[in-house]
């Protein structure tokens, strides 16, 4: 089965990563791009060997293509994915889905009525490393996890600083572009849900217009686990890592929070230490594999709507948390509440 496809967007991740990720699939093909610029979609389009260039949501929605990747400002996701669900088109969304909560279970109920395939592009939950601690956890070889510790604070390239550090109103800012992602894999790795946040934000000078460039997050999950994440846009010289620590062991990952199948995970227990092997398939190829699948009703894509609710409705929470100064319980089904 072929899948066509139309980019939402014209933009960096789709062209660093997305479309080679679809050309990788068997029948996966790209058949248009939108941007609401017309001159950037058409340069986008030649420079990407995109057969059509439109410059408007109707017109790409018009054209012969079975699902839709959109990667445009978080404001605008909304919109678009409720008016590729009403044209019939399976949706791939980045993260977040929406600007609230709220937004993000009005897209997947309209997904789920409409019969669509709707993915949240959590690209961290492909990665191998990942993959790898979930299976320890889950066999038990850490015993029963306690505490787990996210290291997710980067050095931002200005070429992707613009919206994400001035504009409030399209959803800038790095809780809801990099606590979402450590939401999700916290949740994916443990298989737990986060119940509850206190967190603290703070601008160190890359961030203007209000908006937060740092962030340090403590979770409290269902089972009574215990976690802390750090996310920034300003640490050039930070390493990434994630760590669970267990009643008979540890898992130590260093350089794992990556676009990249890259990154290590250490295995330490009273037996002594195991580094853990782990496939290093690229991240998206994997993700854009299993939403064709999902077309195809062979399982889900591999971070579904719902899962994209989960996260939101926790950096919602880490938002409201910063802001208050209290901790905030996170409830999925009805958005962060104090």
């Amino acid at each position: 089965m072929s899948v066509k496809w139309g980019l939402i967007g014209a933009s960096t991740i789709a062209r660093q990563f997305m479309i080679n990720a679809i050309r990788a699939q068997e029948g996966g093909e790209i058949a248009a791009v939108m941007s609401s610029n017309p001159e950037r979609a058409r340069s986008y389009a030649r420079e990407n060997g995109i057969p059509a260039a439109v410059s408007t949501l109707d017109a790409l929605l018009k054209s012969d293509i079975d699902a839709v990747y959109i990667s445009t400002t978080n404001e605008l996701h909304l919109e678009q994915a409720l008016a590729a669900i009403a044209a019939g088109k399976h949706v791939l969304c980045e993260k977040p889905l929406a600007l609230t909560s709220a937004d993000a279970r009005k897209m997947v109920a309209a997904a789920r009525a409409a019969g669509i395939v709707l993915g949240t592009n959590h690209h961290l939950r492909n990665a191998g490393a990942h993959r790898a601690m979930r299976d320890a956890v889950a066999s038990g070889r850490i015993g029963k996890p306690v505490a787990a510790r996210v290291f997710h604070s980067v050095y931002l390239p200005e070429n992707l600083q613009g919206w994400r550090i001035t504009k409030p109103e399209a959803g800038g800012g790095v809780v809801l572009d990099i606590t979402v992602h450590d939401a999700d894999t916290l949740r994916f790795v443990l298989g737990d849900d986060p119940v509850e946040v206190s967190a603290f934000t703070q601008s160190a000078g890359m961030a203007g217009g209000g908006l937060e460039d740092g962030a340090m997050c403590i979770w409290r999950f269902k089972s009574g686990l215990i976690a802390q994440s750090h996310e920034g846009f300003t640490t050039k010289f930070a390493g990434t890592g994630f760590e669970v620590h267990g009643s008979e062991g540890s898992l130590i990952a260093s350089d794992v929070m990556t676009q990249k199948p890259d990154g290590s995970v250490l295995l330490r227990t009273a037996k002594g230490e195991e580094q853990l092997s782990f496939g290093r398939e690229d991240l998206y190829v994997r993700s854009v594999g299993q939403f064709h699948a999902a077309i195809l009703g062979e399982g889900q894509p591999a971070a579904t709507g719902e899962d994209g609710i989960w996260s939101l409705a926790s950096a919602e929470a880490a938002l409201q948390s910063a802001s208050s100064g209290k901790a905030v319980k996170i409830d999925p089904k009805l958005g962060s509440i104090r």
